[in-house]
């Protein structure tokens, strides 16, 4: 393994940081650091129940509201690039979080299932959380709870290499009034209200919060259009420039409870800055406008029947991809030798809806046994699409694809022949069945199998098995075994006059069986150790192929495989009741099939090190130092290979530093690092997608 002496002694630096005093203050706020096991111990994700993290029938973390406020984090990627095996990167346009769990990744990350309360936030046109999803705020998130490896047994699509659910605060988690602004670099700005408590009868929890940033000031040193600069002997490149990463957002959310029902509401505006350009061309003004509303309605009832506990759920998420103006350039002005002096305009929009029914029930009238079975139905329709172009693809018989003017700025719904795609729906039945079974004494077999029906294309059924056995006071023992399925997106489906990628009605979902060996052991009271072993295979993987006719362009075809194994060793250690230091190493080795060369694009080492220390009465210090390794580029890139490299975050926080007023200031990326994720063959970007250079935030929170 080689890991570099520089960020060894960063490590180092940041252990002695969070060593360096003796004093041992006595905790005074429910909410200060609990240095014990126990704040973390409940997980809901892997079973549909609640049970002791460490004997959980599968490999699962969770990252509590403390555990939150102890990193000082502001969104969901930050949280996510604390978990062992996950890793977060970024696409071109617009700077879309990839959430890449052990390897396993592609463009649109639809690999990875994430849901917010239980329900699933996925779109159909592209497989993803959408063109502008632009993270997820967490002053109103309670837990994150996330599961590595397949979990279609539980959860059905796409809960393929990873599952993420994020709960939000019901009323007694936000319990009262808060208030909070934050302001920073890259002109960060964000201002939030919270409230949780009793509204007569009901218990209710409020949330808004709205916000701007720059995120960042990346330079691209080239682009596609220098590319095409090249060619055509002109200089219309926008290329060195600024990334367009700027971002507005608000997001507003409300939770009621009343006896045994329960509704929550959500809604998100995103207006995202197109980053690199939809080309990867850059493009200063482009901007993509995205809304989305959802909302579910549950009831839970203990004992509906002797020996049997009641659960049905509505849901639904519509999230509508605006037509942007004044539209996206693909090409800046004067590309293609002159031929579009108002550059390459293109301008898509669609909107979709997600509708969901499911009952669940659990049986516990067998000794020894714990028996949930449930059925379901989801629609998913995309209802309406909408595109203005200044442009056609065409295909020349013999040459290839060719981009030809039109006569101004066209709209594509008057004539289908220019529409990228018509709406589309399918629906979806389901039915589950889970046994947790305590075969013996130490000893629980949890097997489960999930049937889906899609109505485009048939059916797929996904077991799990998972054996715990609690082999010692202090050492838990588990074998795993899952399949998963991918449903192709919309887009892979039934894209059309675009002879570049083609869709295809009758690909069929990817597939991915995982086997997974892990150990939960606490050789001290104060410290815990977690390591997971991994093998996958996964095969029929949708990618756009070349069609026989290699001047047609592409199809989306099944015709790859990959195949990939690792490790995960995490460690904890309560080093007194004021300090807790933690950290990860997570290895990994992915191949493509087809070429036996490295998949490319995910790390496969990462090492992730932190320290929480209360240094005195309502001080609290973090320091996270993460190290990310190895990334080897597609197979068929032949750029130099991708540069590693190792951040520094620092957060301090002060608790009722101003009456009842919290101050936390959060510096990232504190040693300046040109750290940079790597963009996608065929290399467009061939200096890759820069992150954030050094970042410094001031909060201000009050809570009444």
């Amino acid at each position: 393994m080689n890991v570099q002496a520089g960020s060894l002694t960063l490590i180092a630096a940041a252990l002695l940081l969070a060593f360096g005093s003796s004093a041992h203050a006595q905790s005074t706020e429910e909410d200060e650091l609990a240095l014990s096991y126990g704040d973390t111990a409940l997980v809901s994700i892997a079973t549909g129940s609640e049970q002791p993290l460490a004997r959980v029938p599968a490999v699962a973390s969770v990252i509590t509201a403390r555990d939150i406020a102890a990193m000082g984090a502001t969104d969901l990627d930050q949280v996510l690039e604390s978990v062992p095996g996950v890793h977060v990167s970024v696409w071109s346009a617009p700077l879309n979080p990839l959430y890449q769990f052990r390897g396993i990744v592609n463009a649109y990350n639809s690999q990875v299932l994430v849901l917010v309360n239980g329900v699933p936030i996925t779109s159909a046109f592209l497989g993803n959380r959408g063109q502008a999803w632009g993270g997820m705020p967490l002053e109103n998130v309670a837990r994150i709870e996330i599961i590595r490896g397949p979990g279609s047994a539980l959860y059905g699509a796409d809960a393929f290499s990873g599952v993420i659910n994020v709960i939000t605060k019901n009323a007694s988690a936000a319990a009262g009034v808060e208030v909070g602004v934050r302001a920073g670099s890259f002109r960060n700005r964000d201002a939030w209200v919270q409230y949780g408590g009793a509204i007569g009868p009901v218990q209710a929890a409020l949330y808004l919060r709205a916000g701007s940033t720059d995120r960042q000031e990346g330079l691209i040193e080239r682009d596609v259009q220098s590319i095409l600069d090249g060619l055509f002997g002109s200089n219309a490149s926008r290329a060195p420039g600024r990334m367009n990463a700027r971002r507005e957002a608000v997001d507003a959310r409300a939770d009621f409870s009343y006896g045994n029902w329960r509704l929550r509401l959500g809604a998100q505006d995103r207006k995202s800055g197109i980053a690199l350009g939809l080309a990867d061309a850059l493009d200063p003004e482009g901007v993509v406008p995205e809304t989305r509303v959802y909302g579910d309605l549950s009831y839970n009832q203990e004992n509906w029947l002797p020996n049997w506990d009641l659960s049905a759920s509505a849901s639904m998420h519509d999230m509508r991809n605006r037509v942007a103006s004044p539209g996206y350039k693909l090409f800046p002005d004067g590309a293609f030798g002159g031929a579009y002096p108002n550059g390459v305009i293109g301008n898509p929009g669609h909107s979709e809806r997600s509708t969901a029914l499911s009952v669940t029930g659990v049986y516990t009238g067998l000794a020894a046994h714990r028996v949930r079975v449930g059925t379901g139905y989801h629609l998913e329709d995309m209802y309406a699409t909408a595109e203005f172009k200044n442009f056609n693809f065409v295909v020349i018989p013999g040459v290839g694809p060719a981009l030809l003017p039109l006569p101004g700025l066209v709209d594509a719904r008057t004539d289908p022949t220019l529409l990228f795609m018509v709406p589309h729906k399918r629906n979806v039945k389901y039915l589950f069945a889970q046994d947790e079974w305590k075969v013996a004494k130490d000893w629980t077999l949890t097997a489960g199998v999930r049937y889906d029906r899609y109505s485009d294309f048939g059916g797929t059924t996904n077991p799990r098995l998972a054996l715990v056995w609690d082999a010692s006071y202090n050492l838990i023992i588990k074998a795993l075994h899952g399949r998963a399925f991918r449903a192709p997106n919309f887009t892979e489906q039934h894209t059309r006059n675009n002879p570049v990628n083609v869709g295809n009605p009758n690909i069929q979902p990817e597939t991915m069986a995982m086997n997974e060996l892990a150990f939960v052991w606490q050789p001290l009271p104060a410290v815990q150790t977690n390591l997971s072993m991994f093998r996958y295979q996964m095969e029929r993987i949708i990618i756009a192929a070349p069609n026989a006719d290699p001047s047609t362009g592409k199809t989306f075809q099944n015709t790859g495989g990959q195949h990939g194994h690792g490790f995960e060793l995490e460690a904890r250690w309560d080093a007194s009741r004021d300090l807790r230091l933690s950290g990860h190493l997570s290895v990994q080795n992915s191949t493509d099939e087809a070429s036996g060369q490295d998949a490319g694009l995910a790390p496969q080492q990462r090492l992730f090190g932190r320290a929480d220390w209360q240094f005195a009465s309502q001080w609290q210090l973090g320091a996270i130092v993460n190290h990310v390794a190895d990334r080897a580029r597609q197979p068929g890139d032949a750029r130099p290979k991708i540069a590693d490299y190792t951040t520094l975050d620092f957060s301090l926080r002060r608790q009722k530093a101003f009456g009842n007023w919290d101050l936390r200031a959060t510096v990232l990326n504190a040693l300046d690092r040109d750290a940079r994720e790597p963009s996608f063959a065929p290399g467009n970007i061939p200096f890759d997608i820069p992150l954030p250079r050094r970042a410094i935030n001031i909060e201000l929170s009050y809570k009444m």
